[in-house]
């Protein structure tokens, strides 16, 4: 339950609406004075009255429930007490009962967001930089499938240009099938390099005339590339099993070819288009931007031009209610171009589109992509992430069993949680010594802590559970409580923000909160029979908000560490 959105609709002050009382409430310093206050000092002006008054009248309107036990006006201050047993009765029993649904919802029910995330470049391996938009779109995929939204997960394929008819001079001049076939897209990847570091005048020619015979439907042309495309979705495919994302539609730019004069009619109907340098183009000067280039003086489209095409086909085809494009923050004033011209086409769907910008991710040592000539591929990372999960797991536990597929949950979890554990606009530097930290913010500590509980609960398999029996809440107790209470908000703040470290925070800070609660409560040797089963209860229910939360960001949980 959202507390402070339960406690604003509850309170009437003139002049302020329930998202700005929500906005104010915060926890105190002092939680012996309530859980929640609400600072009356920026009222008084408003209301012209003393913050104590307005503290005081509140108070005395206020009816208390089953939610709020009690309130208080404290030296301008309104503080509110949850009713601990009835919050923990609600949210333990619903978590038990809802299982791996706990914290899904059905909010999203007949709305549809397409996502447009990590899309692949035929030919080209993924290096660290495609890390973010994948474990990123990956997320949001599943967080807005748990609340109940149709997502369609996109990837849009780099298949269209003219690197491809490079591709297929180099390999027509160097390429062996079997080599290619052996060495796959990092074979292919090789022959595109050395066709740029060799090209002559009379190379580009010819790489132009098989990009042209890739267009004009040459049988020989289109299966050599067809095959580089099968090679490259085969490569990738085994990077997005290890990853846990998938998609619904791989349709690329080549796709959008034939869409596109239906779009070029339609800027001309609006008279949208000038010529500029014999280019046609959209005149974005009076909003503070360039031109949106839609055909080049030769009359070819541009990626550009197919991105717009691609939107009116997603729209047609699924009437999306948000469109968002996981695409990294150097390409904002491309999305800024291209959702305002599709609202001077007078399109009302222009509002739904949006930019989910996120930061880049770098080594150490500084290494990153391939611009710099550091070369620093996605599998490669994963892979030693996973090695080094493993000697550490081996360390800490040699007689665990089933170590090798625990240590890909470990080493692939550290991964994504490091890339989704900071604000998505921030540039992140992945260290593998911290992601794999067992008792930092990582994943592997969030992992760690559901093994711990998974552990107490195999001790507490034949103890009832608790079914609401009052136990007098000690304040560990109680911490945690609202811990696993704050899960289904958290999940729709994140969907919301399109900010699944939300989630990966909420993690951190439960598993901390579980672990007080296990250092200071005896939870196998309880007191009385009584706090044994409501504290295997609190276990449980904690350790299915965390499993939960964990999936959302595609990291597994392994039962034991």
């Amino acid at each position: 339950m959202d507390h402070k959105a339960y406690i604003a609709e509850r309170l009437k002050i003139e002049g302020v609406t329930k998202e700005e009382i929500a906005d104010s409430l915060a926890v105190p310093p002092d939680t012996s004075l309530g859980d929640y206050a609400l600072p009356c000092f920026k009222f008084a002006k408003l209301l012209r009255r003393s913050p104590v008054a307005i503290a005081e009248g509140l108070a005395a309107d206020f009816k208390t429930d089953g939610v709020i036990s009690s309130v208080s006006a404290v030296n301008g201050y309104l503080n509110f007490k949850i009713d601990r047993t009835g919050l923990a009765e609600e949210v333990i029993l619903k978590a038990l009962r809802e299982k791996c649904a706990y914290g899904a919802s059905d909010m999203g029910a007949g709305k549809t967001v397409c996502i447009d995330y990590s899309s692949v470049n035929i030919a080209k391996p993924f290096h660290i930089g495609h890390l973010s938009t994948t474990v990123l779109g990956g997320a949001l995929y599943r967080i807005f499938n748990f609340l109940g939204y149709r997502a369609v997960g996109i990837n849009h394929l780099g298949d269209y240009g003219t690197q491809f008819g490079k591709l297929i001079a180099a390999y027509k001049r160097w390429g062996d099938r079997e080599e290619v076939e052996n060495g796959g897209i990092h074979a292919i990847n090789d022959l595109y390099v050395r066709f740029n570091n060799e090209a002559t005048e009379e190379m580009e020619a010819e790489a132009r005339e098989y990009f042209r015979l890739i267009e004009s439907g040459d049988s020989e042309a289109n299966e050599l590339f067809n095959r580089f495309k099968s090679i490259t979705l085969a490569y990738v495919e085994k990077i997005y099993s290890r990853l846990n994302v998938q998609f619904d539609s791989y349709c690329g730019e080549s796709f959008y070819i034939d869409k596109i004069p239906a779009v070029i009619d339609a800027l001309k109907e609006k008279n949208l288009l000038k010529e500029s340098r014999g280019a046609q183009v959209v005149d974005l000067d009076a909003y503070g931007m360039p031109p949106f280039i839609v055909l080049r003086s030769d009359g070819a489209s541009l990626y550009a031009t197919r991105d717009l095409a691609a939107a009116f086909y997603r729209k047609k085809t699924y009437d999306f209610d948000k469109c968002l494009y996981v695409v990294a923050y150097q390409q904002n004033l491309h999305f800024n171009q291209l959702f305002k011209v599709i609202e001077l086409m007078g399109e009302p769907w222009a509002k739904d589109m949006v930019h989910v910008a996120y930061g880049m991710v770098s080594l150490e040592d500084g290494a990153m992509s391939t611009r710099k000539g550091k070369v620093v591929w996605l599998e490669d990372v994963i892979s030693r992430s996973v090695e080094k999960a493993a000697a550490i797991l081996a360390e800490k536990n040699p007689e665990l069993a089933g170590r090798d597929d625990i240590a890909e949950q470990v080493g692939v979890g550290a991964v994504v949680f490091g890339a989704l554990y900071n604000n998505k606009i921030k540039d992140i530097v992945f260290s593998y010594d911290k992601a794999l930290n067992f008792d930092g913010e990582t994943s592997v500590y969030v992992q760690y802590t559901c093994a711990r509980a998974a552990s107490v609960l195999a001790k507490l398999k034949d103890t009832p559970l608790w079914n609401g029996e009052e136990v007098g809440m000690n304040a560990r107790e109680f911490e945690l409580v609202k811990a696993v209470s704050d899960f289904p908000d958290t999940v729709k703040a994140a969907a919301k923000n399109y900010e699944p470290s939300m989630i990966a925070r909420w993690c951190v800070d439960a598993a901390q909160t579980f672990n007080k609660f296990y250092i200071d409560c005896r939870i196998v040797n309880a007191e009385t029979e009584t706090l044994r089963r409501f504290r295997k209860a609190l276990t449980e229910a904690t350790l299915t908000a965390l499993t939960n939360a964990l999936t959302l960001l595609g990291i597994g949980v392994p039962e034991k560490m």
